[in-house]
C-alpha cells in the first residue's frame, strides 16, 4: 500500500509520543503523584495469532503498527472527504487517522511451509522502525527464515515484496517463490521505470526489479485456477494491480480465503465496495474485483485472511443492504 498521499507523518507520531510520555499525569487539574511500585510498562500488542484449518496450520504476522492518515483518500479518493469521515463517526472510529494491518502469512501445510508476502522490508511504505518487523516477528512466532519452503507473493507492492531481502541477500536461502505471471511480466518491465519518480508505481517497479527478478529462475508464475501448492489455489482478483492474485487454501474440507489487497479498511471498503482506492491502479476493476470476492466470502462463509484488515487480519464477511461487514474472528477457528 505505497503511497505519496497517506505517508506515515514520523515526525507527528513521534513527537507525539515523546509529549505524552513527558507530561505528568493529571486529575482534576492537578498533578497525581505515582505511587504504584510497577513503573508503566506502555501498550501492548500480540504480534502473531496462530490457528489450524483442516490439517494445515495457518499464522498470521504482524509486519507494521504505525497510525496513517486515513482511511480517506486510501478508501473513496472519488468521494469528499466528508462523506468518509461521517462513515468513521457512524462506526465508532477515529475520522482521520487509522491503523491498517501489514500481514503476511504463514501456511504450514505438514508438507511444506508457505508465506504468502513479505511484508514492507527496511524502506517500504512502513519503514523501519514502525514497519519491515517480518524478519524478527518471523522469530517470536517459532520459525527461522532458513525454514520457508515457499513464497507466494499476491502482487508486487513494496510493502508485500520489501521483506525479500535483507542486506541486498535473499531472506529465505532455501525458498522457492511464486506469482502471477501477469503481475510479474507488468513490473518486470522497464517501462515501469518511466513512471514519475516521486510515484507509487516507480517505487514498486525499482523494488521489484532489484528483488523479484533476480530470483526468476527459482519462480513459478500462476494463472488463476492454478494450484501454487496442494491445496492452494489462485483466484483472479485483478484491478488492485494488473495481475493481482487471491487464494483459495484449502485442507479436509475446510476453507479459507486469503484476498491481499482486495480491501484497505474493513469499514470504508467493505461498506462502499464501489468506491474508488487510491492505490488500485485500475479503478472500476478494482471496485469490480471487491464486490465479486465480498460477494463470495459470505455466501460461502469463508473465513479470509485480509492483508490490510486490523491485526490478527481474520475474519468472517457478511452482507448488508448497502454494502458488506468484516467481522472480525472470535472462537470460530479455535473448534
Amino acid at each position: 500500500m505505497p503511497s505519496p498521499r497517506a505517508a506515515i507523518t514520523r515526525r507527528r507520531l513521534l513527537s507525539t509520543t515523546v509529549s505524552a510520555l513527558a507530561a505528568p499525569a493529571i486529575i482534576g487539574g492537578l498533578p497525581m503523584q505515582v505511587r504504584a511500585a510497577a513503573p508503566p510498562l506502555g501498550p501492548s500488542a500480540p504480534t502473531h495469532y496462530r490457528f489450524k484449518l483442516g490439517d494445515f496450520e495457518v499464522t498470521t504476522i504482524l509486519d507494521a503498527g504505525a497510525m496513517i492518515d486515513g482511511p480517506w483518500p486510501i478508501v473513496g479518493e472519488d468521494r469528499p472527504k466528508a462523506e468518509v469521515e461521517q462513515l468513521m463517526r457512524d462506526n465508532l472510529l477515529p475520522e482521520t487517522r487509522f491503523q491498517p494491518g501489514f500481514t503476511p502469512t504463514l501456511v504450514n501445510t505438514g508438507r511444506e511451509l508457505i508465506l504468502f508476502d513479505t511484508g514492507n522490508g527496511a524502506d517500504g511504505f512502513v519503514p523501519r522502525p514502525h514497519g519491515g518487523w517480518l524478519a524478527r516477528t518471523l522469530k517470536t512466532a517459532g520459525y527461522a527464515p532458513e525454514q520457508v519452503d515457499l513464497v507466494v507473493l499476491t502482487h508486487g507492492h513494496v510493502d508485500h515484496i520489501g521483506g525479500l531481502m535483507e542486506e541486498g541477500r535473499p531472506l529465505f536461502p532455501n525458498a522457492r517463490y511464486a506469482i502471477g505471471g501477469t503481475e510479474y511480466d507488468f513490473w518486470a518491465s522497464k517501462d515501469r521505470l518511466s513512471a514519475p519518480r516521486e510515484g507509487n508505481e516507480f517505487k514498486s517497479a525499482r523494488l521489484f526489479q532489484q528483488t523479484v527478478v533476480p530470483l526468476a529462475e527459482r519462480t513459478g508464475f500462476l494463472k488463476p485456477g492454478e494450484e501454487a501448492a496442494p491445496g492452494i489455489r489462485a483466484v483472479e482478483a485483478y484491478g488492485h494491480t494488473p495481475g493481482h492474485l487471491a487464494f483459495h487454501i484449502e485442507s479436509r474440507g475446510n476453507r479459507l480465503l486469503l484476498w491481499g489487497d482486495c480491501a484497505h479498511h474493513e469499514v470504508a471498503s467493505l461498506a462502499r465496495p464501489e468506491w474508488h482506492a487510491f492505490f488500485d491502479m485500475e479503478k472500476e476493476r478494482g471496485a469490480a474485483t471487491r464486490r465479486r470476492i465480498y460477494g463470495m466470502a459470505s455466501a460461502d462463509r469463508l473465513p479470509v485472511i485480509g492483508y490490510h484488515m486490523t491485526f490478527p487480519s481474520v475474519g468472517f464477511v457478511e452482507r448488508q443492504e448497502a454494502g458488506y461487514r468484516w467481522i472480525p474472528a472470535s472462537y470460530q477457528l479455535n473448534l
